[in-house]
């Protein structure tokens, strides 16, 4: 059987949240988020996880989490660092934050040659989605003239928060089940059976509560490093006068292979209910939420 990598982004600095928001207890034995992932991820078949730290942070995830995983499963650690970068760059002097999610996963470059699975450290996706993006990554041939990838596509009302508007890439899908276009939108709140939004102009849209939605989690080959390795050279060289704030992002990243005709992204729907930790006040749902799910039987009370 192939083996396949989970890939959990967390260096992240939880600026909303405020604090390292990964690291919160949310399950009724001192669970983490990533626990109840990394769980569902093995149950679905994936062999070894790579987390994607700050350097600063990799004793308090080594204590947290790392030395329980590991004696579940294979665990590597990376590192997304503001200086990292290619030849012939250096790091703007006031630039505080790292440079987005496409960085972040090119940080896995020479330590990854598998198929493998990208999520965010703060996010629950539920099972479906593992199990989906897993098979995927089994049953993808390798013998196309285009990159085969695939997305996990969320129900836009099973991804929205009580407590403020969200942010979410709303998906244009064909009827193949292709992904055409991702499309940032801010601003989103249901408002009795729809939900509304911002355009990129700022004016008010309405979103059908049953759109399709990334939230960031994504099966792909190890191709995918070499394009973002590429990718970042580009990215860093046109980016004058926005040094401080500029990121390189994992789904303009994809959006630009599927526009160029280097890759095809099938979209593996999932209904399962997202649910995470955006602003402190959802972090009570959360715990309901988890507690709920083991009483139903679907988690141990204590997972490893």
């Amino acid at each position: 059987m192939k083996k396949t990598t989970l890939v959990i982004m967390a260096a992240g600095l939880g600026s909303r949240y405020g604090g390292i928001k990964q690291l919160e207890p949310v399950g009724p034995g001192g669970e983490i988020i990533m626990d109840y992932s990394i769980y569902d991820a093995i149950e679905a078949g994936f062999n070894k996880v790579i987390f994607i730290i700050r350097k600063d942070l990799e004793q308090d995830f080594k204590e947290v989490i790392g030395d329980r995983i590991e004696k579940h499963i294979e665990v590597e650690y990376v590192f997304q660092e503001i200086d990292n970068l290619p030849d012939g760059f250096t790091k703007p002097e006031d630039r505080t934050k790292p440079w987005g999610t496409g960085q972040a996963v090119l940080s896995c470059f020479g330590v990854l040659d598998e198929p493998f699975a990208v999520i965010n450290a703060d996010d629950y996706y539920g099972k479906e989605a593992f199990v989906k993006v897993h098979d995927f990554l089994i049953n993808s041939s390798e013998n196309t003239d285009k990159y085969d990838f695939c997305m996990a596509g969320f129900v836009l009302g099973n991804t929205l928060s009580d407590n403020g508007t969200v942010t979410r890439g709303v998906c244009k899908v064909n009827n193949d089940g292709i992904l055409m276009d991702i499309v940032e939108t801010s601003g989103i709140e249901q408002k009795g059976d729809i939900a509304v939004a911002k355009d990129s102009k700022g004016e008010a849209i309405e979103l059908e509560l049953n759109s399709a939605v990334s939230m960031n989690m994504w099966g792909f080959t190890s191709d995918l490093l070499q394009e973002l390795n590429t990718g970042f050279v580009e990215f860093l060289s046109n980016i004058q006068g926005n040094e401080l704030k500029a990121e390189y992002l994992l789904p303009e990243v994809v959006g630009n292979l599927i526009k160029s005709g280097k890759a095809v992204v099938h979209v593996v729907r999932t209904n399962d209910k997202w649910f995470g930790v955006t602003y402190k006040e959802d972090k009570e749902m959360v715990v309901n939420s988890f507690k709920a799910l083991v009483e139903k039987g679907m988690y141990p009370a204590k997972l490893f």
